[in-house]
């Protein structure tokens, strides 16, 4: 009996063509890519269009949209890096679909986020508009909270005050060394060779360590800086609470308020790659890192409503400026508000009300997974504290019912951030790039939401 040959599907590597012409349709209907090239199309890049020059000299530049497409995508899955999105425009379709099939290399990519990240991060509201439309930037309930995020910088290169001391006086004694053997060298040659003649390796060592005592230096004088102007705006408070007793005709309760140092503190501490990041206990890990305070303020639809960055390690002073710029940026005032015990302080609290924003702020730690117990019978006693009087509201059967919401409305967002598409390292050093930076961060995730709902951009 004759055996018949398996049939097999045709294969013919040396195609010419293996793509269809239209670059549209190398990939499905609906694709995440199509909606980002249609979602930049519809925003205003008139600030990045505007920076560049007239003249028709030279090569012509890349055009924007397709740049700010690219670099957006990049960012929604999780791949920021330059040299990456130029390999994935030579390997990957998504980003070959968005450049029509054009290659521009990692500088180029790299310049153009630089020198347009300003322009880029304010296109945070236009997407947040976008949401709007869509009816997922409502604020009805919004939760606020902080993650760390690593800055780009080694907190192995990080110098704690009291040691920048010690370490001038070694450098310096050093040098001191150097420039007498460099003395000594030089009399033997000029004996030897006549004067004029010099040595390469000592200079370069004085060099390295002149260097690195004048930015070590510099480094302390803005720890000391810091610490004046921290010193100061303390003995205004002071001051200014001093007076408010004296014309109110009230003494004051307990003791008076040490007097601030204007010396910063032993182990405070100056990064010399990235000064304006800080040492930071990571809440996942409990490792520390040199890091960034990142901040969200998230809608029920997890849709972000309000950022910010902060150099300080905690979430106590952050209350305040989150919903602020959620009220700046919605052009609205959220109904209700719920943060967890890192954001509560007396002041917070008395803010929300004075805003007359329902808040809920947790008053205390609460392990994973504990239940927040109920509140006593009664009524509120007269000489509650403002602590005591929140803590009583969160544990109410309304209070315990709407701060559980948190866990849900903003908690995954971070998840999302860092697990999903691996965003744990910021590229840009300096506080205010960092910000513009989270700003992408943040209007990337928003179009992922939007993308997800199913909204589809009217084109024109």
């Amino acid at each position: 009996m004759k055996k018949i040959p398996t049939r097999f599907k045709s294969y013919c590597p040396d195609q010419i063509l293996l793509l269809p012409p239209d670059v549209r349709q190398w990939l499905p209907e609906g694709h995440l890519t199509y909606f980002i090239m249609d979602v930049v199309s519809d925003l205003d890049l008139s600030a990045i269009y505007n920076a560049y020059s007239r003249s028709r000299a030279g090569q012509p530049p890349y055009d924007p949209r397709m740049m700010t497409s690219l670099i957006l995508y990049g960012y929604c899955i999780g791949m920021p890096s330059s040299r990456k999105i130029e390999t994935a425009t030579y390997e990957q379709i998504p980003f070959r679909v968005i450049t029509a099939d054009q290659h521009p290399d990692h500088d180029t990519i790299a310049n153009f986020r630089k020198t347009h990240l300003k322009a880029l991060a304010s296109l945070f509201v236009d997407v947040l508009q976008l949401c709007q439309k869509a009816g997922l930037a409502k604020l009805g309930h919004i939760s606020l909270d902080g993650t760390k995020v690593k800055a780009n910088a080694s907190k192995h290169k990080a110098m704690s005050y009291d040691r920048m001391d010690k370490t001038i006086q070694q450098l310096e004694a050093e040098v001191k060394q150097l420039l007498e053997e460099a003395q000594t060298v030089d009399e033997n040659e000029d004996a030897k060779y006549g004067k004029g003649k010099r040595i390469d390796e000592l200079p370069q060592e004085l060099q390295r360590r002149q260097d690195r005592i004048a930015r070590i230096k510099e480094a302390k004088q803005a720890l000391e800086d810091e610490a004046k102007a921290k010193a100061d705006a303390q003995r205004q408070t002071n001051q200014a609470k001093e007076d408010a007793l004296q014309e109110e005709g009230k003494a004051r309760k307990g003791k008076k308020p040490k007097e601030p140092s204007d010396e910063p503190a032993p182990k405070a501490q100056r990064n010399f790659t990235d000064s304006d990041s800080r040492i930071m206990k990571d809440g996942a890990s409990k490792s520390f890192e040199q890091a960034y305070n990142s901040q969200i303020a998230t809608n029920e639809a997890q849709v972000i409503v309000g950022r910010n960055v902060t150099q300080e390690t905690n979430d106590k002073k952050q209350l305040k400026p989150l919903v602020e710029d959620v009220k700046t940026t919605n052009n609205a005032t959220p109904d209700k508000v719920s943060s967890d015990a890192g954001y509560y302080s007396d002041k917070n609290v008395e803010y929300l009300e004075s805003e007359g924003i329902d808040g809920y702020v947790a008053t205390g730690r609460q392990k994973h997974g504990e239940k927040i117990p109920a509140t006593p019978r009664g009524r509120i006693p007269k000489d509650a504290t403002t602590k005591e009087r929140m803590a009583r509201k969160v544990r109410t059967q309304k209070g315990r019912a709407t701060y559980s919401k948190r866990k849900h409305i903003v908690e995954p967002v971070f998840g999302q951030i860092k697990e999903a598409r691996g965003f744990r390292r910021f590229s840009f050093r300096g506080l205010e790039n960092v910000t513009f930076e989270w700003d992408i961060v943040c209007l990337t995730h928003n179009m992922l939401k939007l993308f997800r709902s199913g909204f589809q951009v009217q084109r024109a």
